[in-house]
């Protein structure tokens, strides 16, 4: 392998080019890139992705392979084992080192840990780096030197670390090594044809390194300064909506992170909003920490005492959950938006996931493993965590006797019925004072109705 060897660099969960270290490391080498990407879905086994999430990585692939072009080079596509074709890839390019971003899924750690050993017995140079986190989940831990298992110490002590490392720049110019034999993307079949459901999919997002910044950008000019109650309001447009681009590693925390506060400190004002939002990413943080820390979390109840809690076998709540036909307006509504456009607001998640768990008694498993099919942004550390914090099971959970009451919910967050009316068209000319729960309306209102 001669001084000139190429570097291989392997993007995962890191689809962009800004705030990425590993390809910082590539550039600042001055030895010619490969840019590879292995769609590896017999790894993760259960945790592949899901039917929304390959919708939104052929997207994501398509932008990547686009940004990289504007720059001369070209994505190499290959499709199987990770541990099987990365050292294919490296032996036929001749490349004499390899860099990666980490993943911090358990499945993904042992077979990194494996590739690390096997490629530097080889003789290989083998670097990874942090561009998903703010700090390692290691590096957060109490004062006895043990991982946190409630939030808001976890936050205190996130917080107390100082701010996160500065964000890696878009590097000026790279060479790129000569393109290689490459899958053609669309042989993945990765987009739903028979039937094509992805239209709310196209119509709601823009996957991609420029949509993730398009987003963060619209966030903090209008919807920022209003977080702290917007946030609660599902007709409102109140959120980031940044989950997926994080999850696909479109934009980086440190990136949000840094932007946030650059704002505030330009405008003056909006700090506790704005230290609301930062909250929210220190939540999907300890979400990681958990998942690092409990690798078991997203098949085992978190609380030992959940382990015989006996859960209802009942597939006909389950399938009437899953396609928004409860009868109860706000769990179907916001069932309906997720399978609409892979994405459901956060408090809708909360009220849609108590009632499956605890008004039907169906394990919170069977919740977690839907959404991971249908949600753009499904992403196991924060899909475990959350499922179990509904279901009580979980660390820092909400107790098992907080039931979230639907049409309580409903009334207080969506006091005119608008996010109702929005996914539930069979209710649409209901008046208010019915809206939220119909059975309780009148014949004579509910004909004229229709």
């Amino acid at each position: 392998m001669s001084s000139s060897a190429p570097i291989l660099l392997w993007f995962r969960q890191d689809l962009r080019l800004a705030d990425n270290p590993a390809l910082a490391q590539a550039a600042e080498s001055g030895k010619p890139i490969l840019p590879l990407y292995i769609l590896d879905e017999k790894t993760p086994g259960d945790w592949a992705p899901g039917g929304a999430g390959r919708w939104w990585l052929h997207h994501s692939l398509t932008a990547l392979a686009s940004d990289l072009e504007k720059r001369g080079g070209s994505l190499v596509l290959r499709r199987g084992r990770a541990e099987e074709i990365l050292p294919e890839v490296l032996e036929e390019s001749g490349a004499s080192e390899v860099a990666w971003n980490r993943c911090y899924e358990p499945h993904a750690i042992a077979r990194d840990k494996r590739l690390k050993e096997r490629l530097a017995k080889d003789g290989y140079e083998v670097t990874s780096h942090n561009a998903t986190l703010l700090h390692e989940p290691w590096t957060v831990e109490t004062g006895q030197g043990e991982p946190y298992k409630v939030y808001p110490p976890f936050w205190k002590a996130l917080k107390a670390k100082g701010p996160p490392q500065d964000p890696f720049r878009k590097p000026g110019q790279m060479e790129f090594a000569k393109p290689r034999q490459s899958d053609v993307l669309e042989d993945w079949d990765l987009l739903p044809t028979k039937p094509d459901w992805a239209g709310g999919l196209r119509e709601t997002w823009r996957p991609g390194e420029h949509g993730a910044q398009l987003r963060l950008e619209a966030f903090l000019d209008s919807r920022l300064e209003d977080y702290g109650r917007g946030r609660d309001y599902p007709a409102q447009d109140g959120t980031s909506s940044l989950s997926p681009h994080l999850h696909w590693g479109e934009i980086g925390p440190r990136q949000i992170w840094q932007a946030v506060l650059h704002r505030v400190d330009r405008e003056g004002s909006g700090e506790t909003a704005a230290w609301k939002f930062l909250s929210e990413i220190g939540w999907r943080e300890f979400s990681h920490h958990l998942l690092y820390h409990w690798p078991e979390l997203p098949e085992t109840s978190w609380r030992e005492n959940f382990q015989d809690f006996p859960w209802r076998d009942d597939e006909e709540a389950l399938t009437a959950w899953q396609a928004g036909k409860t009868g109860y307006p706000i769990v179907d509504a916001g069932m309906r938006q997720l399978y609409a456009i892979g994405w459901m607001h956060n408090r809708v998640r909360m009220v849609a996931g108590s009632f499956l768990v605890k008004d039907l008694l169906i394990p919170w498993q069977k919740g977690q493993t839907w959404f991971w099919d249908t949600l753009v942004d499904a992403d196991l550390a924060n899909n475990s965590a959350g499922w179990q914090w509904i279901a009580g099971s979980g660390a820092d959970a909400a107790p098992f006797f907080r039931i979230f009451n639907p049409v309580t919910q409903s009334k207080r967050f969506d006091p005119n019925g608008a996010y109702l009316r929005m996914w539930l068209p069979e209710l649409a000319n209901l008046p208010d004072a019915h809206v939220h729960e119909p059975w309780a309306a009148p014949q004579e209102v509910l004909k004229e109705a229709g």
